[in-house]
């Protein structure tokens, strides 16, 4: 399914751990970042999602998780939107 939803807040910088770079697809995680700025929190249990939705309102930290398994990673982007980070659970 594509979605073609506009951005609903900046990245800022985007950074991904050595870890992360090595293991994912470059093209799961471009995807990833899209669905991330839309406002897609991937899976993420219903209440991490409505922090994720305070948190865009109050200009919070989002976090965002995506992928299965060993491709599991997750996405954090900082409370002032200057930096969006990909890792994978064990990098944090």
């Amino acid at each position: 399914m594509t979605n073609t939803s506009q951005p609903k807040f900046l990245l800022g910088q985007v950074v991904i751990t050595p870890n992360a770079a090595q293991q994912l697809d470059a093209i799961a995680v471009h995807e990833a970042l899209r669905r991330h700025a839309a406002g897609d929190w991937g899976d993420i249990c219903p209440d991490d999602a409505c922090e994720n939705e305070l948190s865009l309102k109050e200009g919070f930290r989002l976090l965002s998780a995506y992928g299965t398994g060993e491709q599991r990673f997750w996405i954090i982007t900082e409370a002032n939107r200057s930096v969006t980070t990909v890792l994978l659970p064990n990098d944090y």
